[in-house]
């Protein structure tokens, strides 16, 4: 798609004010494929004074008709996915088919889903001598992350319109352009003027003024712990509502029931997945001493199938960052098994997959979110050992148990200090909430927990 170089506001493309602009670059190449403009906090007002003004409009609409928008804006998704899935791989880097498969298809059933809520959701209940009225919590600042950039724009957005919220939303600026491509989508619903807008632009500036500005109710932020912190400090300034989708350090424990060849290729597939750009990837496998050389090797095998399979990182500084770690992890003593620090092309930003055995809890690799490529494969000798290092970290987002018994592995589940557990490879359910315990985020994300973030809550007694 070719970019705006305004902001989407009150229901149309107007022009920045400044004339500072971001490039978006392609990081497979290096090469600039367009520009966007970097907002001030000027744009922010401007786009904040948009959504309250068209916030009791769309706060009274009543919950049908905002289903129906949403249904509509499901329909764009559908029939654009195609530019969603090329735009997505241009400024992402992602493969194609995964794109096609993951990026362009999950917003389309998040959104559908949002349809289906908006149009069922008891927004009032009868308790006692009671009336509870579900109310919408007002404009919402949303700040979305690059590494699913759609997903995450709508996993905020459509919620919030289904609560009847107006939304400022301040997208990553690496992929800036799918974030121009769902406003146009916004805008081809039919979802009113003033509802939905996009300032584009720099965390510390776009992002910062957005948080901190008194007219917004709420900041639900997707990014890393550092930022949430601030946001979070910033927000407790004003008594304002946050929810914060933040790091992840994910255990997947093998147990030794378990089918060890299923779990150890699903792992590293996991890994890998979207370059390694995933918050809730399982980044450290657990595995008992007496099969853990097997699964090294199993390891070990299977991140080599990926070597020209996947995409870049994002940018240059995400791409020295990841082979810092693995130089790190080196230099602590963790054991190459698979790939290394040095970038397998000379062109764009990759790393390659890369797998780490001898790694012992209290390494760094073991502790810190890389976002890459990069597996870290650790020994424990009994259950109550894999259950200490598997919540031995500051993050709690999601995590994995496989066992060959699913009663065992559920047991094992409910006692990890995390938001999300798959067992035994269970797929991804967008009905299902998502965010995390600790310092990976306060508040949920999808289904019905996603909505309730949104609104807040009166009680009128008789």
């Amino acid at each position: 798609m070719k970019a705006h170089d305004g902001m989407y506001i009150d229901g149309a493309w107007r022009d920045a004010d400044g004339r500072d602009a971001i490039d978006v670059v392609n990081p497979a190449d290096g090469q600039v494929i367009g520009q966007v403009p970097a907002g001030t906090a000027l744009d922010v007002d401007t786009a904040v004074r948009a959504a309250r003004a068209a916030l009791p409009g769309w706060s009274a609409t009543p919950p049908a008709e905002r289903a129906a928008r949403l249904s509509a804006l499901r329909d764009v998704l559908v029939a654009r996915k195609d530019e969603i899935a090329e735009t997505i791989t241009a400024e992402l880097g992602s493969p194609l088919k995964f794109s096609q498969a993951v990026h362009a298809a999950a917003p389309i059933a998040v959104a559908g889903s949002y349809a289906e809520l908006a149009a069922t959701y008891a927004f009032e209940e009868k308790v006692g001598n009671s009336v509870v009225h579900h109310e919408p919590i007002g404009v919402v600042g949303a700040i979305t992350p690059w590494n699913y950039p759609l997903h995450q724009i709508v996993a905020k957005v459509a919620p919030a319109l289904a609560a009847g919220c107006t939304i400022v939303l301040k997208p990553a600026e690496d992929t800036p352009l799918t974030a121009q491509l769902f406003a146009e989508a916004v805008h081809e619903a039919g979802v009113p003027a003033g509802v939905f807008n996009l300032v584009t632009g720099l965390g510390p500036v776009a992002g910062q003024a957005l948080a901190e500005h008194p007219g917004v109710d709420l900041v639900s932020f997707t990014g890393s712990t550092a930022v949430g912190r601030r946001i979070g400090a910033a927000a407790g300034a004003a008594v304002k509502r946050v929810a914060l989708e933040l790091g992840g350090k994910s255990a997947n424990v093998i147990l030794p029931s378990a089918d060890l060849a299923k779990a150890v290729n699903v792992g590293v597939a996991n890994v890998m997945s979207n370059s390694g750009q995933t918050c809730s990837a399982w980044t450290r496998m657990l595995v008992h001493r007496d099969q853990y050389d097997e699964a090294v090797a199993l390891a070990a095998e299977a991140a080599a199938k990926y070597g020209d399979r996947i995409g870049p990182l994002v940018n240059a500084k995400q791409q020295e960052r990841v082979r810092g770690y693995i130089e790190k992890g080196v230099a602590e003593g963790a054991r190459l098994v698979a790939g290394g620090p040095e970038a397998p092309r000379e062109e764009g930003f990759y790393v390659s997959p890369t797998v780490f055995a001898d790694v012992t809890e209290d390494m760094t690799i073991a502790q810190e979110e890389i976002f890459g490529p990069v597996l870290s494969i650790l020994r424990y000798d009994d259950e109550e050992e894999a259950l200490r290092i598997a919540n031995g970290t500051v993050y709690g987002l999601a995590g994995a148990v496989w066992a060959g018994d699913e009663a065992e592995a559920v047991a094992f589940a409910r006692r990890m200090d995390t938001g999300q557990v798959d067992i035994n490879g269970g797929r991804f359910n967008p009905l299902a909430p998502f965010g995390g315990y600790k310092q990976s985020g306060v508040g949920r994300e999808l289904g019905l927990h996603g909505l309730t973030e949104y609104l807040q809550t009166k009680s009128l007694q008789f």
